[in-house]
C-alpha cells in the first residue's frame, strides 16, 4: 500500500555544494530549528520532487530505480527519507517538535544571545573591537549636524564595510544617551507583521538594554500586527549588526528599541499602500505617535539592504557588481533613494511596486515604516555600493543620514 510522503519545507536554504569532492545541492535551515546540513548528490536531485505532499513512497521508489538503474533501492529510499526527516527538513512531526522547542526556548530565555558572533564577526571582544575600528577607520567624524537617524547596511560587514563606515562615522558623541530605535528587515518574518522583543541584546561588546516600557506600549497600541517575543529576533542579523557598531561607538550598555519589519507583501502583490491593511495601519500610527511623543529622546537606525540580483535570488542571469545589468539596477536604486531622501513615501512605494519589486529590495518595509513614522525626515545619500555576495549574485546597499 502506498504512503503519502511529507512535503519538503519551502523555507530552507538551497544552494550548490561548495565542496568540490561532494557536488550536489546543499540544504540547510536558516531558522536554526536544526543545525543539520545535507548535500543531495546530483543523481538524487530529481527525487526531491516527490516530497511535495502529493506523491507517495512508490513514486519515490520509481524515481530512485530510474536514477540508479537498480531495483534494490529500499535502503537508499529509507536513508533519504530518514535523513531529510531527522534534519527537520520535512513538514512532519519531527519538524513540528523542533519548531516548538526552539520557539519556547527563545520565549523563556532571559536574553537575546549573539547569533552571528564567530561567523559574521569575531566572537572575542578585543578582536571584534579591532575589526570594527578598522571598518570605521578609527574614531567617528564629528556629526555634520543634528541628525534624526541613519540607514546602514545589514549585509556582511566584511563585504559592506564602506557603507557601514559612511553611516556610523556620521555619528558624534551627542547621540550617546539616545534610545536607538533599530528598524531591521525581518528576513524570516510573516508578511504584514512586526516582531518585537523585551530581551536585552548580548554581543561580545556587552549587553544592550531594550526599553521594555516602549516595547510594551507599542505592543498594546499597535495590536494584532505585533508579534511579541518573535522568534525571528533569535536568528536575525539586520539588528544585531547595528548593535555591535553602536556599542563600538558608545559602549556595551546602549539603550535600544529593536523592531523587525516583515515584508509588506500584500501591497506589492495587489497594489495600494501598505496601510490599507488594517493591522499595518494601526502599527504605523502607533509608531508615529511614539516618535512624536518621544522626539529627540530617540535616534533612528535602519538596518537595510537594497537590490538582490542574480542566480542566488532566482534571476536567470549571472550578476556582476557595477557591470552589465547591474548598471541599470543602480539607476533604479538611485531613483528610489531620491524618493526616500525627499520624504516622498507614496512615490517611494510606487517605485517599489513596479514589476512587483523585481529588484527584491529587502529594506523596503523598514524604509517605508521610517518614512511614515518620521515624515519630516529628509535624507542624504552618503554611500552607494554593489557587492558580489557570490560569483553569480549581487546585493546593493548604501548609507544615508536623516535630518529635519
Amino acid at each position: 500500500m502506498a504512503h503519502l510522503l511529507p512535503r519538503l519545507r519551502t523555507n530552507l536554504d538551497f544552494m550548490p555544494s561548495p565542496l568540490a569532492d561532494r557536488p550536489g545541492l546543499l540544504i540547510r535551515d536558516p531558522y536554526h530549528y536544526s543545525d543539520a546540513t545535507l548535500i543531495i548528490p546530483p543523481a538524487l536531485l530529481e527525487c526531491l520532487q516527490c516530497f511535495d505532499g502529493q506523491r507517495t513512497d512508490l513514486d519515490l521508489r520509481e524515481r530512485l530505480v530510474r536514477a540508479t538503474g537498480d531495483l534494490r533501492v529500499g535502503q537508499l529510499q529509507q536513508h533519504l527519507v530518514e535523513s531529510l526527516s531527522q534534519a527537520g527538513f520535512l513538514e512532519n512531526e519531527v519538524f513540528t517538535r523542533l519548531e516548538q522547542e526552539q520557539h519556547q526556548r527563545f520565549a523563556e530565555a532571559p536574553r537575546r544571545e549573539a547569533a552571528h558572533a564567530g561567523s559574521a564577526y569575531p566572537a572575542e571582544p578585543a578582536a571584534l573591537s579591532s575589526t570594527l575600528l578598522r571598518y570605521l577607520d578609527g574614531v567617528p567624524d564629528s556629526s555634520p549636524g543634528d541628525l534624526l537617524g541613519i540607514a546602514a547596511p545589514h549585509v556582511s560587514p566584511e563585504g559592506g564595510w564602506p557603507s557601514y563606515q559612511a553611516a556610523y562615522r556620521a555619528l558624534g558623541s551627542q547621540y550617546r544617551d539616545r534610545i536607538f530605535v533599530i528598524l531591521g528587515t525581518s528576513h524570516y518574518g510573516e508578511p504584514e507583521r512586526i516582531g518585537l522583543t523585551r530581551k536585552p541584546f548580548v554581543t561580545p561588546l556587552g549587553e544592550a538594554r531594550t526599553e521594555q516600557a516602549l516595547v510594551d506600549w507599542l505592543a498594546r497600541e499597535a495590536g494584532p500586527a505585533v508579534k511579541l517575543e518573535d522568534y525571528c529576533h533569535a536568528i536575525e542579523h539586520s539588528i544585531e549588526f547595528q548593535i555591535v557598531f553602536l556599542q563600538q561607538l558608545y559602549g556595551g550598555d546602549i539603550r535600544v528599541l529593536p523592531i523587525l519589519c516583515g515584508p509588506y507583501a500584500r501591497s506589492i502583490a495587489q497594489g495600494g499602500v501598505p496601510e490599507q491593511d488594517e493591522k499595518v495601519r494601526r502599527f504605523l500610527g502607533a509608531l508615529a505617535e511614539l516618535a512624536a511623543r518621544e522626539g529627540r529622546r530617540l535616534f533612528w537606525v535602519l538596518g537595510v539592504d537594497m537590490a538582490h540580483m542574480g542566480r542566488r535570488y532566482g534571476d536567470p542571469f549571472t550578476a556582476r557588481a557595477e557591470q552589465g545589468d547591474m548598471l541599470a539596477v543602480e539607476q533604479v536604486d538611485r531613483r528610489r533613494i531620491r524618493r526616500i531622501a525627499e520624504a516622498d513615501a507614496p512615490g517611494f512605494w510606487e517605485a517599489v511596486q513596479e514589476d512587483r519589486d523585481a529588484l527584491k529590495w529587502c529594506g523596503s518595509s523598514p524604509f517605508y515604516t521610517f518614512m511614515k513614522a518620521v515624515p519630516q525626515a529628509r535624507g542624504e545619500l552618503l554611500s552607494y555600493r554593489q557587492w558580489n555576495i557570490d560569483e553569480h549574485s549581487v546585493v546593493s546597499f548604501g548609507a544615508m543620514a536623516f535630518k529635519n
